[in-house]
């Protein structure tokens, strides 16, 4: 029960309010300290998904693929698609398809009866019990029960041979009342034949495996082939797939060329696409780049810290935003993983490949591009000219000087992307990921332990506050009691005459 100046005439709720206000400034001064902490939390998280961004772009950097300067130009035929890939020559080519690889195929004879003489549906039961027998580079054998349907049955092949040559797409087609069967892999090894013996050990057809012209007790599948092209006069044979890299064309067979008939192939340089990707990567860097320098050397405002509910009540919201925006000022000045961030992407794009051949490439300078003065913060400057000459003359070069992964030292595009994984595992070992719902960062045990800092401060005041009413009703009471004594002894000496 609390009594405010009843007796005394004083103003006692804010008399505890203003002694409150006292008594909480370490509590306020933690609040202080825990908003600060968080802005900075989310400062850094910022700058995590920045670089993750950043991560993002220099990926293609360490692709071979991306610094291909060279495109090809098909005519005749058409029987095969060609590009090139870094290692393309300039120059004009013939090619000629012989063959196509393809799959090993299997389809029933006639279309399946079920046990009541009707087309059978994948969802009939087979009626037969037995071991299929699946041979090919490997055998397996598939056990069946006479209460498994179409569809169980051409589940257990597929499955059954998934590890093994050929691993099968098996189907039951109802339209049809056929098993259809094909190797999911092309070229002559997949080649495979089907056994049936029932569960008496005699051979059966019963599963309506039938191939036109072959013994119903022995399944042969159509023949899978080899592809075989011929480039330039040179015959390549036993191809397992319709796709293949020779002289650093990528060649894909799409059809067969008739007697005398081939495609015309003409590579000449063309940097104009990596030339884009190199120019699009640097742009972002440089901006990432500036973005964190300013946040470096941002200035710090102790004397404005974050306000609280109460400071906030008694400003207009120009004034808070306007408070809020020093008091945000210089969250991660000097910050010791942004400082390191910086001189590791500058060594990263500056330092000298080590594991590229003798005499070869090996400084983004030979290309054309070069770091600006200190004072830039280590932004990159292109020269398009020299770089777009260094990709025509030397796609090799320049793709090793990107691309190398050595032991002797990595190139340049590995290392930034190696050395922006770096930098986010140590944002997020610091502030979190924000891509995690797990987060046992620096900084979030940081708060926790703030917030039960907190929670004590607040049992604490509220003990103190109560403290205080007490001690305020206390004096309230005796007051109200001397009042009544001294009232009563008035009347008692004067008030019965």
């Amino acid at each position: 029960m609390r009594i405010g100046g009843l007796a005394s005439g004083m103003d006692t709720e804010s008399i505890v309010k203003d002694m409150m206000t006292v008594q909480k400034m370490p509590l306020d001064k933690l609040m202080q300290q825990k908003t600060f902490t968080e802005w900075q939390q989310e400062a850094m998280r910022d700058q995590n998904l920045a670089f993750s961004n950043l991560r993002t772009s220099a990926s293609s950097m360490r692709l071979q693929s991306t610094f291909n300067a060279f495109s090809a130009e098909t005519t005749g035929s058409g029987s095969a698609k060609v590009t090139t890939t870094p290692q393309a020559m300039n120059g004009s080519y013939q090619v000629s398809v012989n063959s196509l690889a393809t799959s090993a195929k299997m389809t029933s004879e006639v279309g399946i009866k079920n046990m009541d003489g009707l087309s059978a549906k994948s969802t009939d039961a087979i009626g037969i019990a037995g071991t299929i027998t699946i041979q090919g580079t490997s055998n397996v054998a598939v056990e069946i029960t006479a209460d498994m349907t179409y569809a169980d049955v051409a589940k257990k092949m597929q499955d059954a041979t998934a590890g093994s040559e050929p691993a099968l797409r098996v189907n039951f087609d109802n339209t049809t009342s056929r098993f259809f069967m094909a190797s999911k892999e092309l070229g002559s090894e997949q080649n495979f034949t089907l056994a049936f013996t029932d569960d008496k050990g005699k051979k059966s057809d019963d599963l309506g495996l039938q191939i036109t012209g072959k013994a119903q007790d022995e399944f042969t599948s159509t023949v899978a082939t080899n592809g075989s092209v011929t480039i330039d006069g040179i015959r390549v044979d036993g191809l397992k797939s319709n796709q293949t890299v020779i002289n650093g064309l990528s060649i894909q067979l799409q059809s067969v060329d008739p007697a005398g008939s081939s495609t015309t192939v003409r590579v000449q340089s063309d940097p104009t696409k990596p030339v884009q990707v190199i120019k699009d990567f640097v742009d972002s860097y440089n901006k990432a780049i500036d973005d964190l320098q300013k946040k470096i050397i941002e200035k710090r405002y102790p004397d404005f810290q974050p306000l609280s509910d109460e400071q906030k009540k008694e400003l207009t919201e120009t004034e808070i935003e306007l408070w809020e925006e020093k008091a945000r000022s210089g969250l991660l000045r000097n910050d010791p993983i942004m400082k390191s961030a910086l001189q590791d992407l500058r060594r990263a794009f500056m330092d000298t490949v080590t594991g590229v051949a003798d005499g070869n490439i090996n400084h983004l300078s030979q290309i054309g591009i070069n770091t600006g003065s200190y004072t830039e913060g280590g932004k990159l400057f292109i020269d398009e000219e020299k770089l777009k000459d260094a990709l025509t003359k030397k796609p090799d070069e320049v793709m090793a000087l990107f691309t190398t992964r050595d032991a002797a030292g990595d190139g340049v595009g590995a290392r930034v992307y190696d050395t922006l994984n770096a930098v986010i595992k140590n944002l997020s070992a610091k502030a979190g990921s924000p891509s995690s719902s797990i987060d046992n960062s620096t900084l979030s045990q940081k708060l926790k332990r703030m917030d039960t800092e907190i929670s004590r401060w607040q049992d604490r005041l509220a003990s103190i506050e109560d403290r205080y009413w007490k001690q305020f009703t206390a004096m309230e009471k005796a007051l109200s009691k001397m009042n009544s004594q001294s009232t009563w002894m008035q009347q008692s000496l004067f008030g019965g005459s």
